[in-house]
């Protein structure tokens, strides 16, 4: 069958804060979610035998432990629940985000092929059902399913639709991989920033609660923030390893890219609220 290619946007948050820590061991947080026109590629061919089969494995990562092919498994076995067709697909994926970078790669990757495989195989499920298989994968996977730019809260699965403004930005790459529970389980990490509603959050400075402890386990992130600072405001994106800077054009942010240390790897993208899968699909709005 011909292979189609989907889009598989990088995310940035702009602020994170974390409210509280839930008795399951998660935390809950308050975190503002805008799409990068920059991505990895997603690449499905349909077969017609049943069978799931990954093109581009992931060294020391079992094939049936990958997000993606845990995405198409839930996706086949709804939509058989369902009493719909789910033929098979063949999954590739071109990898430009790196891992552990808190851009979202892995998510946003699993909510692709959710969503395209949705298409591909014309199952008919619901966005919001998609959604929900999404947050079974990860907290993060249901703003890349949904598509739009959103106010997140609880652990990420609580998503109200906004439209910050579209601005440029730089990302750098530390060289560093940072492992999520790495941040979460250290035990200085602030825990108790005061919940607020999303008109205050967006009038006040923003910040990410991760960042001291990033800076403080990774000296590469801590360089590359200060290094980013003299140039314009910088900040962590998730838990990290990327950090990141605003821009009003594009010109202004590739030119202190030209700047950056040459152990860091960086790229300049828009700032997006409709993801180009949504766009690849639509041409409209988020399915909300």
């Amino acid at each position: 069958m011909t292979a189609t290619r989907w889009p598989s946007p990088a995310k940035l948050n702009l602020f994170l804060y974390i409210t509280g820590r839930r008795p399951d061991g998660y935390h809950n947080l308050q975190t503002l979610f805008q799409f990068l026109d920059y991505g990895d590629t997603v690449i499905l061919a349909a077969r017609r035998d049943g069978r799931i089969r990954l093109l581009t494995p992931v060294d020391g990562v079992p094939d049936e432990q990958n997000l993606i092919m845990r995405a198409a498994r839930l996706l086949i076995n709804e939509a058989r629940r369902l009493g719909k067709a789910a033929p098979g697909a063949d999954l590739a994926v071109e990898k430009c985000l790196p891992m552990g970078g808190g851009l979202g790669g892995g998510s946003s990757n699993a909510a692709t092929t959710l969503v395209a495989l949705n298409q591909l195989w014309g199952c008919g499920i619901d966005i919001e059902r998609l959604a929900a298989l999404g947050l079974e994968l990860g907290a993060d996977v249901p703003v890349f399913v949904r598509g739009h730019a959103a106010f997140a809260q609880g652990v990420g699965e609580r998503l109200t639709p906004v439209n910050p403004p579209e601005k440029w930005y730089l990302v750098l790459h530390p060289g560093v991989s940072i492992p999520t529970p790495l941040i979460f389980q250290d035990p200085e990490l602030v825990r108790n920033t005061p919940a607020r509603s999303i008109e205050t959050l967006m009038k006040c400075e923003f910040r990410n609660d991760c960042e001291v402890i990033a800076r403080k386990r990774f000296r590469e992130v801590d360089a590359l923030l200060s290094w980013l600072l003299e140039y314009a405001p910088s900040r962590l994106t998730g838990t990290g390893a990327c950090v990141f800077a605003e821009f009003d054009t594009e010109s202004a942010a590739r030119q202190v890219l030209k700047q950056a240390p040459e152990w860091a790897q960086g790229f300049v993208a828009r700032g997006a609220n409709l993801s180009a899968l949504h766009k690849a699909i639509s041409g409209q709005a988020g399915y909300w």
